[in-house]
C-alpha cells in the first residue's frame, strides 16, 4: 500500500509499505523520493522482505515544508514513521543524505528497533571542508548548488544526473530514462525544503552518531563518486562505526544502486543473510528441498 501519515508538527509524510517478513526501510538521497528505491524494493519484496520507503519532508509527495527542514527533524520524522508502523528487527538503508538521516536517527533514537544498517554513498561523517576535515569539499561547492537550485532548478536537475550517475564518463552508457526520472523526482519537491536540505547534507557533522551505531553496518561507496567523494565519507565512517563492513565499488558513481542494481541488490541480500522472517511457505519449501537433496 501507499499512504500518508501526519507527524507531530502537522507535516504529512508519504510512504510505501509492501509485503511481509523482516522490514527494510529505505531513506533516499537529495533531491529524490522513495521512487529512487524501486529496483531494490521490487527485488527484496520478491525475496520475502517487507519493504518501506518514504518521501522525506519537503520532497516528493510529502508536505512542502517551509520550516523544520533539518537533519534532526528528518531523523525524528523517520522515528515517527517507524513507531507508526511498529517496525521491529528493522534493517535501515540510506543513500547519500538518507545515509545521514539513518545515522542521525540512530544517534537520537538508538537501535532498539534496528537489526542492521546500510549506508550507500552516504554523506557522513561530514562533507564540508574544515580544518579538522581537510579532505572535505569547500563551501563554494555547496553555494554553487544553492545558486543553481534558486536560479533554475529544472535545468540543474537535468544536468546533475550526468555526474550523479557517472554518465559524464566516456566508458559509461547514458540512460535518458534515469535522467528523466531524476528530474521528475527533483521537481516534485518544494524549492524551499530542497534548498534548505543542501545545508543539512553538507554541514551536518555525524561523527558522534556514527559512534553510536552498535548494529552490524554495511558501507557501500564507489571510487568515482563525484557527488560524495569516498575519502572524506565512507573511508572515514568505517573508522568510527564499531561493527562495520566496507564494500568499495571500483569506478562506480554516486547512483550505483540504479546503474549497478543487480550487483548492489546481491550485496544487500548477502548482508541481510538468512535473518528475514520469510513466509512459512517459502521456508517450508527450502526445508523440503534440503531434505530431498539429502535422500538422493
Amino acid at each position: 500500500m501507499s499512504a500518508h501519515f501526519t507527524v507531530s508538527d502537522g507535516t504529512k509524510i508519504f510512504y510505501k509499505d509492501w509485503g511481509q517478513g523482516q522490514p527494510v526501510l529505505f531513506s533516499h538521497g537529495w533531491p529524490l523520493t522513495a521512487d529512487a528505491w524501486d529496483g531494490q524494493m521490487l527485488t527484496l519484496l520478491n525475496e520475502g522482505y517487507r519493504v518501506i520507503a518514504h518521501d522525506r519532508r519537503g520532497h516528493g509527495r510529502s508536505s512542502q515544508t517551509a520550516e523544520g527542514n533539518t537533519m534532526d527533524q528528518y531523523a525524528d520524522d523517520l522515528a515517527e514513521l517507524i513507531d507508526h508502523l511498529d517496525l521491529q528487527n528493522l534493517i535501515l538503508v540510506g543513500h547519500s543524505t538518507g545515509g545521514g538521516e539513518v545515522a542521525r536517527y540512530i544517534g537520537r533514537h538508538g537501535t532498539t528497533r534496528v537489526a542492521k544498517a546500510v549506508l550507500v554513498g552516504a554523506v557522513p561523517p561530514l562533507m564540508l571542508k574544515t580544518p579538522q576535515n581537510p579532505e572535505g569539499l569547500p563551501i563554494e561547492v555547496f553555494d554553487d548548488i544553492r545558486k543553481a537550485v534558486a536560479d533554475n532548478r529544472s535545468e540543474f536537475f537535468r544536468e546533475l544526473p550526468k555526474k550523479f550517475y557517472g554518465f559524464n564518463r566516456m566508458m559509461n552508457k547514458t540512460s535518458q530514462g534515469i535522467i528523466d526520472s531524476f528530474w521528475l523526482q527533483g521537481m516534485m519537491g518544494g524549492i524551499k525544503p530542497l534548498y534548505d536540505c543542501i545545508k543539512q547534507f553538507s554541514e551536518t557533522d555525524f561523527t558522534e552518531d556514527l559512534k553510536k551505531i552498535d548494529v552490524p553496518t554495511l558501507l557501500i561507496h564507489g571510487t568515482d563518486d563525484q557527488i560524495v567523494p569516498i575519502i572524506p565519507a565512507s573511508l572515514e565512517s568505517a573508522k568510527l562505526i564499531p561493527n562495520v563492513t566496507l564494500k568499495v565499488y571500483e569506478g562506480s558513481s554516486h547512483g550505483l544502486a540504479q546503474v549497478e542494481a543487480d550487483k548492489f541488490n546481491t550485496d544487500l541480500l548477502e548482508f541481510f543473510g538468512t535473518e528475514a522472517d520469510i513466509t512459512a511457505g517459502r521456508n517450508q519449501g527450502r526445508l523440503g528441498d534440503e531434505l530431498s537433496s539429502k535422500h538422493h
